[in-house]
Order: C-alpha cells, then structure tokens, then sequence
C-alpha cells in the first residue's frame, strides 16, 4: 500500500471514530538523531499545524495515541506499516 493511501485510510478511520495502529521510524530533525521503529497500538489523527507553527507541517502526520492519551508527530515520508500492512513512500 502507498503511504498516501495509507494516510487517507487514518483519516476516513479518525472521522469514524474507528481507531488504527501503525510504525514509523522515528527522527528528530532538530536533534538529527533517530531512535529506531516506533509502534503505535490505537491512534487517532490530529488536526495538521499550521505553517508559521511548524515549517515541516506539509511533511508531519500529527496523531493521538488513545493508550496514553499524548499528542505526537512523525514523518510522513517514514511511515512503515499501517494496521499490519507494509508500506511503499512511491
């Protein structure tokens, strides 16, 4: 599956109420430093930033882990798997 389809797939489920689990591997682009693979269970997606908060937010995928309630990010572009499938960035 295509990330973008992938992404389309979040957000059909976040508006259903419908949560979904999926991987990506995690970067910092302040720090530049990568600590490997992250799994998220149950998520939802967030509303992106915008703009002149976050010059990335076009690059950023903003969600809500449902198991410990925490806003996060990630890279789009380093998305894994979503709900056990893997994922192709082309």
């Amino acid at each position: 599956m295509k990330v973008y389809d992938a992404i389309r797939q979040m957000e059909e489920l976040t508006k259903a109420g419908k949560t979904f689990s999926f991987s990506f591997m995690s970067y910092s682009y302040d720090k530049n430093v990568s600590h490997g693979p992250v799994t998220v269970l149950h998520a939802k997606l967030l509303p992106s930033n915008r703009k002149e908060r976050n010059q990335y937010s076009d690059y950023m995928l903003r969600y809500r882990d449902m198991d410990t309630y925490e806003d996060k990010m990630c890279w789009q572009p380093l998305l894994l798997e979503f709900n056990g499938e893997q994922l192709d960035l082309v």
